[in-house]
């Protein structure tokens, strides 16, 4: 199955972002929602990027040679991908990062707060301290990047933001809110041979943990070293990931082999979609991915694990959670940036639209994401295909 998407969007002004243009949102967990409810879907923590990203490149960089990019754009990055892409699919979600008080700052908090509506109250500005920047450069369906920054500054008092970030989000005086906020879910990044304090906290209040994990540099792959994996729901390992941790040769060995541990895995296979298990149902689900023109595969990851967390909060089948995490994720790649990529209930809607009038479509495949009838706003006409804007940080106009 084909797909394309863009989006329409601008950034007004100099320290205000547009989130998605189309004001079309729907929420996912509606029917779901008591009074009881925590105030937040899904909480998540991590560093808060500034992305600068080169496009237009014919190949990578030469040595000693001056490379001109026919574009570029800047964007929150980092954990702010998958903040986004939780947010615009609907889901209440707070962040909690550390923000220099720089313009790079600046931009990024403007951006998740008032471009995305992200909760930011447990997230805190840092005099002095300068924001991490990545530097992306696209060609070839590749990336090649290169990162600075410096570990911010302990807090005082852990869990509470400082006096400069609390001024942003609350009159002087009002009561500060807990870190981790009462949230259904969280989103984890297990690092080997360390705790996150955090992790336990919130699953011992309720918090369903979702746990993606990142490389292993150290070579060990030891699977008890992801101390934080018995707190998990759901485990998000890469087909190589998932392999060298559990000593399998398959991408399937490996996920019944982690089911084991924790009740639901998912081992994305790149271009070969995804396959999971449930342990707890039984189920198993075979997902293929979506033929697509990647262009930027940046933050497609976080915003796979972000529709995944959207399907199992609403209580989706493990086969529609994982269809829906690698089309949400696959309109993704088609967009330079990482955050600004990750598309909306709107993005998904004119998708659906299209592949369905083409007429050599795969009925097959057409009724793997037949889900999707009763999920899409059926008041989003958007042309196709869609336009997205190109992120900056800002001109100096105010319309």
């Amino acid at each position: 199955m084909a797909s394309t998407g863009k989006r329409n969007g601008r950034r007004a002004g100099k320290e205000r972002v547009a989130g998605p243009s189309c004001p079309t949102r729907i929420d996912p967990l509606a029917a779901l929602r008591g009074p009881d409810d925590p105030a937040w879907d899904v909480y998540l923590t991590g560093t808060v990027f500034l992305d600068i990203v080169f496009t237009g490149l014919d190949s990578a960089p030469v040595r000693g040679t001056e490379s001109w990019a026919r574009g570029m754009g800047s964007s929150p990055g980092g954990v702010a991908n998958m903040a986004t892409a939780l947010a615009r699919l609907g889901l209440r979600t707070s962040l909690a990062a550390a923000f220099g008080d720089d313009h790079y700052g600046e931009y990024c908090w403007d951006a998740l707060e008032q471009g995305e509506g992200i909760d930011l109250s447990p997230s805190r500005t840092i005099p002095g301290w300068h924001s991490p920047v990545t530097v992306s450069m696209a060609y070839e369906g590749e990336r090649t990047m290169v990162s600075h920054g410096h570990e911010p500054p302990p807090e005082e008092q852990p869990g509470h933001p400082s006096p400069a970030t609390a001024l942003k989000q609350r009159p002087p005086g009002a009561d500060l809110p807990p870190c981790p906020p009462p949230a259904r879910a969280a989103v984890a990044s297990l690092t080997p041979g360390r705790s996150a304090p955090w992790i336990a906290r919130a699953a011992r209040e309720g918090t369903r943990i979702f746990g993606d994990v990142g490389w292993d540099d150290t070579g060990a792959w030891d699977l008890a070293g992801l101390h934080d994996l018995r707190h998990c729901e759901a485990f998000l390992p890469n087909a190589a990931e998932a392999m060298r941790y559990t000593g399998t040769d398959t991408p399937r060995a490996a996920a019944h082999a982690l089911a084991e541990h924790v009740p639901v895995v998912v081992v994305t296979l790149g271009a070969e979609g995804a396959y999971a298990v449930d342990r707890r149902t039984g189920e198993t689900a075979s997902v293929p991915a979506i033929e697509v023109e990647a262009l930027d595969p940046t933050g497609a990851g976080d915003v796979f694990v972000a529709g995944f967390v959207t399907g199992s909060l609403a209580g989706w089948p493990l086969a529609d959670r994982l269809a829906f995490a690698g089309l949400t994720a696959a309109l993704s790649v088609q967009e330079f940036g990482g955050s600004l990529s990750a598309p909306g209930w709107a993005e998904i809607a004119a998708w659906w639209r299209r592949v369905q009038s083409v007429d050599s479509q795969n009925p097959s495949a057409l009724t793997r994401y037949a889900f999707l009838t009763d999920l899409v706003p059926k008041d989003a006409a958007r042309p196709w295909p869609l336009r997205r804007a190109v992120p900056t940080i800002g001109f100096g106009g105010t319309a």
